[in-house]
């Protein structure tokens, strides 16, 4: 399940939004100051952040640099919620790092769709779109991959590896940049992992010919084409 963490000193506004968020079938992380924020984030990194403008302390415009400065959290798609609606204050807030800006107070049906629609741009692998390459389909909302009519059996890992090769096409990864988008970065394995997932997958997609679309590209890492010619 996505997971979005809620940075809001207002109960009932936070509360409201943690409603609204799970009617659609996201996680809700919840955090009253930058602090709390900051110790979640240390614990799992959320698909994306909704940040009020005004915090307690080191406000949401403050928080959103800091975090948009730092490698471990910069990735992370922030839309800012706020009252403030000038265009000095909108201009401010995006030049702060946030990736998009909603007045309060705005309609459930709003913000979910700027939710969806900033997943989608910025984090493909974690929407419930269905994806297609060349002869494969993959729907993350029912957990299922065929190559035309033939469904292809996966486990978790290799699903999720999967599911970011084909939101990604085209695109070389190095072994550690996998492990940070498909494992995450607060988890903890050797690199050599991403190999043995790497051949499970193409061992499941070998019987449909689709194998040779994860490609090895030498001391770069792997890289998924449409293309079956390998590098």
């Amino acid at each position: 399940m996505t997971r979005i963490l809620i940075v809001e000193d207002e109960p009932s506004v936070r509360e409201m939004t943690c409603f609204t968020l799970k009617q659609s079938g996201y996680e809700c992380l919840e955090a009253e100051t930058a602090e709390e924020a900051r110790e979640i984030l240390t614990t799992g990194e959320p698909a994306l952040i909704l940040m009020d403008w005004m915090l307690p302390g080191v406000s949401g415009v403050e928080l959103t640099r800091e975090l948009k400065e730092s490698p471990v959290t910069r990735m992370i798609p922030i839309i800012m919620l706020t009252a403030r609606g000038e265009e000095d204050d909108k201009v401010r807030g995006l030049e702060s790092g946030a990736d998009d800006y909603i007045t309060k107070p705005f309609s459930p049906r709003e913000l979910t769709a700027r939710i969806k629609a900033l997943l989608r741009r910025t984090l493909p692998h974690v929407t419930d779109d269905i994806v297609k390459n060349g002869t494969l389909q993959l729907d993350p909302a029912s957990h299922r991959v065929h190559c035309e009519d033939d469904p292809i059996d996966l486990g978790p890992t290799e699903f999720r590896l999967l599911h970011y090769f084909m939101t990604h096409p085209e695109k070389v990864y190095s072994r550690g940049k996998l492990l940070d988008n498909v494992w995450g970065t607060n988890v903890y394995v050797e690199e050599r992992t991403v190999d043995v997932h790497i051949r499970r997958l193409r061992k499941a997609l070998e019987p449909y010919g689709a194998d040779e679309m994860i490609q090895t590209v030498r001391g770069a890492g792997y890289r998924f084409s449409g293309s079956k010619a390998k590098s």
